[in-house]
């Protein structure tokens, strides 16, 4: 087989137009998250007073830095937090932009819901772990405070260290109350089925409680407090696509019924 020059052009041009397209979308994230971080650096002490607000609520007002530059680095991790924060409608435009236009009307309509539901399930869960979370687990922790044989026992936690387990909590909450939509995308595509996940549920809750256990720091309370919302995720999932097998089997029910008068018309 002879391949003519115009033949490999043709060809190589729609990859060369992809991959041109995708370096843009990459490009305008990139700069996207490059001035949220200008912004949130400028705006770093603020963005951190208001992350250790949950610890205040539990009682401790003081933190401190066992190292020189742990200070200027702090900042820095709360600038680049807050700027993925800021700047992810963006980014998730962008990636939405480019996987569209090689999508169907239908495929287009099934996803939107899901791109609708990640942000607010996100911001569920990191408001879950913030607002009631983290001041519980706090005041838990430092209840370990006082003397202990004549030994005084008293909290110094490190910035950089709070910080860490801050962006813990909220990581680990935000991504785990996405639960939904990954059981939603799995059941759309076909590759597990309602009856399949109501039938592995005893399986589906020791993994949850695995989860929890390893995301979360070591205390029963906050690990609990994943552990509930996950398992109602879990059956308001299932709930969901109940509802949707009830909508497509009346769907189907009223395609049937159009369609016998006009067979039995024709015998």
């Amino acid at each position: 087989m002879v391949f003519q020059v115009h033949d490999i052009d043709e060809s190589q041009a729609p990859l060369l137009d992809h991959l041109i397209e995708l370096r843009s979308r990459l490009l305008r994230a990139i700069l996207a998250l490059a001035l949220a971080f200008c912004i949130c650096l400028y705006f770093a002490n603020q963005i951190l007073a208001f992350l250790v607000q949950p610890l205040i609520r539990a009682g401790q007002n003081e933190l401190i830095y066992t190292k020189l530059y742990e200070a200027f680095f702090v900042e820095l991790k709360v600038a680049l937090f807050g700027a993925f924060c800021l700047s992810f409608p963006v980014i998730a435009n962008q990636i939405w932009a480019f996987v569209a236009p090689g999508l169907y009307a239908k495929e287009k309509k099934a996803f939107l819901p899901f791109l609708i539901m990640t942000p607010v399930l996100f911001t569920m869960g990191a408001a879950l772990a913030y607002y009631v979370v983290m001041p519980t687990a706090f005041e838990w922790m430092l209840g370990f405070e006082g003397n202990k044989g004549g030994l005084e026992l008293k909290a110094m936690p490190a910035t950089g260290d709070y910080l860490g387990l801050v962006m813990q909590f909220i990581l680990a909450f935000g991504i785990s109350f996405l639960l939904p939509v990954l059981l939603l995308l799995l059941n759309r595509a076909g590759i597990v089925s309602r009856v399949q996940l109501a039938g592995m549920r005893r399986y589906v809750i020791v993994a949850i409680t695995a989860v929890a256990a390893v995301i979360t720091p070591p205390d029963v309370v906050s690990q609990l407090m994943l552990l509930v919302p996950m398992l109602l995720l879990f059956e308001g999932s299932l709930i969901v696509m109940w509802l949707g097998e009830r909508k497509e089997a009346k769907a189907v029910e009223g395609t049937a019924q159009i369609d016998s008068p006009s067979s039995s018309e024709e015998g």
